[in-house]
């Protein structure tokens, strides 16, 4: 079955830097694009960033432009978020998983599996 496991999370200062990756297993990783998603205390869960099957091509939400980036390993079946200049608006649950939907100026995905994994804890305070 789909397994998605997130780490690289912590405690870090505003201006700070963190880089989060996700190991994914159980499903075709290089045939599908990949996406990290957020979900603050209280909101809905939002797509932060999306790469295609082979990296070539990415797409960020308007929030986190220019300071985050992210990358994937096919051989390695892992997705990275480089998460830079953070801010306390970026504390959240982080997520990855394969977007599914209407993705605005990147492409319509479909995501066969409702699994998602148990997320990583980024909290940016002073």
């Amino acid at each position: 079955q789909v397994q998605l496991v997130e780490s690289g999370g912590g405690l870090v200062q505003p201006g700070g830097s963190l880089r989060l990756s996700c190991a994914a297993s159980g499903f075709t990783f290089s045939s599908y694009a990949m996406s990290w998603y957020r979900q603050a205390p209280g909101k809905e869960r939002e797509l932060v960033a999306a790469v295609t099957s082979v990296g070539t091509s990415t797409n960020y939400a308007d929030s986190v432009k220019g300071r985050f980036t992210i990358s994937r390993d096919n051989a390695k079946n892992t997705v990275y978020l480089q998460v830079n200049s953070l801010k306390p608006e970026d504390t959240a649950v982080y997520y990855c998983n394969a977007p599914t939907g209407r993705v605005a100026g990147f492409g319509v995905f479909l995501r066969p599996w409702g699994s998602w994994g148990q997320g990583t804890q980024v909290t940016v305070s002073s």
